[in-house]
């Protein structure tokens, strides 16, 4: 007879969460101009780009559609920002304003898909979607008014975004929070809020 039992395996989503989490809640560090760039360059190739990638990839082996997309997509959102900001330091395909905001606008656009897919899932998601898709519209904002010569408007733009983004990374490490305590304890201590659409 085959075995039926299964092994218990751990939940990517915990690395996903963290290094998106972390590293978001870092730059906005960065944006309202509380620490440089090099630890946001070094967090994002390494935690928020690496190793969210992989635990979007280990998503896929658990038939997690939403958790595979999502992961290894904003893995990659990371490494490839690191890239432009390397980019832009040493001369090679260095990115215009113009060029950040259509960037960021495309983000925003696929962060709206997985919106859609969050409303079915639960409150904390739903939060955590709708929060970083309206950051990525808010900097697209700031670097077309940058674009636009229109200084002034896109810092004000910056640093809301900046605290509006703060807060989806702390939605995110709620989520994270939640998982690694509700599990521990076996029981649900912190929820995650009904679906907003069923």
């Amino acid at each position: 007879m085959a075995d039926t039992t299964s092994t218990k395996q751990g939940n990517p989503a915990v690395v996903g969460l963290a290094g998106f989490g972390m590293t978001t809640l870092l730059l906005q560090f960065h944006n309202l101009g509380w620490i440089g760039l090099g630890p946001v360059v070094w967090m994002g190739l390494i935690f928020g780009g690496t190793a969210q990638l992989i635990a979007g990839l280990m998503e896929k082996s658990l038939g997690n559609s939403f958790g595979f997309s999502a992961f290894t997509a904003y893995g990659a959102f990371w490494i490839s920002l690191c890239g432009i900001w390397f980019g832009n330091q040493f001369g090679l395909w260095k990115a215009a304003p113009i060029d950040m905001a259509l960037y960021l606008l495309v983000w925003g656009g696929y962060t709206t898909i997985m919106l859609a897919g969050a409303l079915r899932i639960h409150r904390a998601m739903t939060v955590t979607f709708f929060t970083l898709a309206l950051g990525f519209f808010l900097l697209s904002a700031e670097f077309f008014l940058k674009h636009a010569g229109n200084e002034s408007l896109a810092g004000t733009v910056k640093t809301v975004a900046a605290w509006e983004l703060i807060f989806c990374a702390l939605s995110a490490l709620y989520m994270l929070t939640a998982i690694i305590v509700n599990e521990t304890a076996g029981r649900t201590i912190l929820p995650f809020g009904s679906p907003v659409i069923r």
